[in-house]
């Protein structure tokens, strides 16, 4: 049976089991963690104009590349088509982006911000810079660059499709 060594942060496992992290140094806690003390820096501003963080993702992916069928900018915003197609209608009765039929394919839409929308844009970018200065100033430029890196690295190892979970190929007859 596993016991808790608290100083390593880590249930300590009998040999022949594998050792499990306690939950505070779990690494989907402590990134959980860190999202929401970035993110407590940046809702303040959304607040004031009505806006989810999701909301402003897609607002943010459509500034940046305006014209995205709903299933890129799903993928851009790491968003599920569910919460994606309650969003979309709110922000288009809110007269911030528009919906047409593609060119290409009349099956597939379109998603488009408008002059409102860009507007908003506008209003809360400045915001969400000083946010950014701030974090950078508190945390310092080089090490906020190196988890960026860090994080690109992590994901591009964990999405490697040629790599199964360990132990999982083992058990598999």
């Amino acid at each position: 049976m596993p016991h808790h060594c608290r100083a390593a942060g880590v249930l300590v496992a009998e040999p022949d089991e594998t050792p499990l992290r306690g939950f505070d140094r779990s690494l989907p806690m402590a990134l959980l963690r860190a999202r929401e003390a970035v993110m407590k820096k940046f809702i303040p501003a959304l607040r004031e104009h009505s806006l989810s963080p999701q909301q402003w993702r897609v607002i943010r992916a459509l500034n940046e590349e305006d014209g995205l069928d709903i299933s890129e900018l799903a993928e851009r915003c790491y968003l599920l088509m569910p919460s994606l197609s309650r969003i979309v209608p709110n922000l288009e009765k809110r007269k911030l982006l528009k919906k047409s039929q593609s060119s290409s394919d009349n099956r597939r839409s379109v998603i488009y911000l408008t002059r409102q929308g860009r507007a908003l844009y506008a209003k809360i970018a400045p915001k969400s810079a000083d946010r950014y200065a701030y974090i950078t100033e508190r945390f310092g430029y080089g090490k906020l660059e190196l988890l960026y890196d860090l994080l690109d690295e992590l994901v591009e190892k964990l999405d490697d499709p040629a790599d199964g979970v360990p132990g999982e190929l083992e058990k598999k007859p």
